[in-house]
């Protein structure tokens, strides 16, 4: 892949040009109807977590988790919304127009090859690579989980994905690709024995469910070190990605809500609001932050992944303050000796959305260092090609804070092999 330097900006042009290597910190499998869960997933555990796509008897195309709808999908026989368009076709209902935008799956969405193919016409370098609609099952599993009082079940989903993984994508493709196989906390000895398979199969990131451990433990408990000692010695970057905050569900019922309707579709206002993305996602980073977690696991960085960055500025202001309100208070594991946003800024990123003001957050926290850029291609929601974030988002910035969104800070992130 050849990519050019960066290109400066014309005197008096207020929108940014960028035209240097791009680290993609945010971009999806689309699985195709999950055909290959019965493939991965041992017989016996079919009937209660095979995960499928298929029509329901009302005829909607729907997730399944074994017997369970999960909720309707948004691609049927094969067809999804492109890339980008997302604020195109809100606009078009918002005017009571008919707008059917949907494609054909593209051959880049669901195999290695084409994705390869496609980063090389982008312009990206490297990029991570997170489970499509398979996301929204982490919420499933755990709710089913609880309810069946064993996690066996749905370890061994999360088991036959990785593996589908491995066989499809890969754990890290040339550098370049970064799949991000996922782990829980639901079983410590699951967790640590799959850590250590994905570990010798050569993963470099995987992703987790925000929100606590199990039987009233943070993740940052001592509890949990056996499973960070396997991933700090190996480097591997943990992620949180956008999803069901199935910890928070028990909230949404004493607000008289229910939770895991159809997201899109069902999901009320104040559910968005304070129950999905950032407030869980401050909730996970400052327990871990608090916990003293990373001077225990210096090698270890997280990522917050399509949760928007616009939450930062409030949120390592009140990680300071509130350090010193508890100067007097409990510490897990031993007070800080720096800052609260000191230690995010050098363990800690966030993918802003293209809606984000990227300058305003730089401006108020003093760094890009913490703030990556995200397509979430191929998805709708983000932008069409990677490049096209620099004009969406990061207008009025520097040319080197450009480079450090767009490249640099993702790269310091993700080192490539035996840097």
């Amino acid at each position: 892949m050849t990519v050019t330097p960066l290109k400066k900006r014309d005197q008096g042009q207020n929108t940014p040009v960028y035209n240097g290597p791009i680290f993609d910190s945010d971009s999806h499998i689309q699985e195709l109807n999950f055909s290959m869960m019965a493939k991965y997933l041992p017989e016996k555990y079919h009937e209660d977590w095979l995960i499928q796509s298929k029509y329901d008897d009302a005829g909607e195309y729907s997730l399944f988790l074994g017997k369970h709808k999960v909720e309707n999908t948004e691609f049927a026989d094969g067809v999804v919304f492109p890339p980008g368009k997302l604020k195109e076709w809100l606009a078009a209902v918002a005017q009571g127009k008919e707008m059917d935008v949907r494609i054909p799956i593209q051959p880049d969405m669901y195999t290695l090859k084409g994705r390869v193919q496609k980063l090389d016409e982008f312009g990206v370098e490297s990029c991570l690579l997170f489970p499509g609609v398979m996301v929204s099952t982490f919420g499933w599993l755990y709710v089913f989980g609880l309810q069946k009082g064993s996690w066996a079940g749905p370890c061994a989903a999360l088991h036959a994905y990785n593996h589908f993984i491995l066989d499809e994508w890969t754990f890290n493709y040339k550098d370049r690709v970064y799949p991000t196989p996922i782990l829980a906390l639901w079983d410590l000895d699951w967790a640590v024995n799959e850590a250590k398979w994905l570990i010798q199969n050569g993963c470099r990131a995987v992703t987790l469910p925000m929100g606590p451990g199990m039987d009233g433990r943070a993740p940052a408990d001592s509890y949990y070190d056996p499973l960070w000692s396997v991933l700090n010695e190996a480097g591997v970057l943990i992620t949180y990605h956008v999803g069901d905050a199935s910890f928070l569900h028990h909230v949404v019922r004493q607000w008289g809500e229910e939770p895991l309707r159809n997201r899109r579709k069902g999901q009320s206002a104040w559910q968005w609001m304070w129950t999905f993305s950032e407030i869980p996602v401050m909730m996970t980073l400052s327990s871990y932050v608090y916990a003293n977690f990373f001077a225990r696991f210096p090698k270890l960085r997280m990522a917050s992944v399509e949760n928007g960055a616009e939450w930062l500025p409030r949120f390592l202001h009140k990680m300071d303050k509130m350090r010193g309100m508890a100067r007097a208070g409990y510490w897990s594991h031993g007070q800080l000796k720096e800052r609260p946003s000191a230690i995010f800024n050098r363990h800690c990123f966030a993918v802003a959305y293209p809606e984000d003001d990227v300058k305003k957050i730089v401006d108020e926290i003093g760094t890009t260092a913490p703030i990556l850029m995200g397509s979430d291609y191929p998805h709708p929601e983000g932008v069409a090609r990677p490049r096209d974030f620099v004009a969406e988002a990061l207008t009025g910035l520097t040319d080197e804070q450009i480079e450090q969104i767009m490249y640099s800070n993702g790269r310091r992130m993700m080192p490539k092999s035996g840097a």
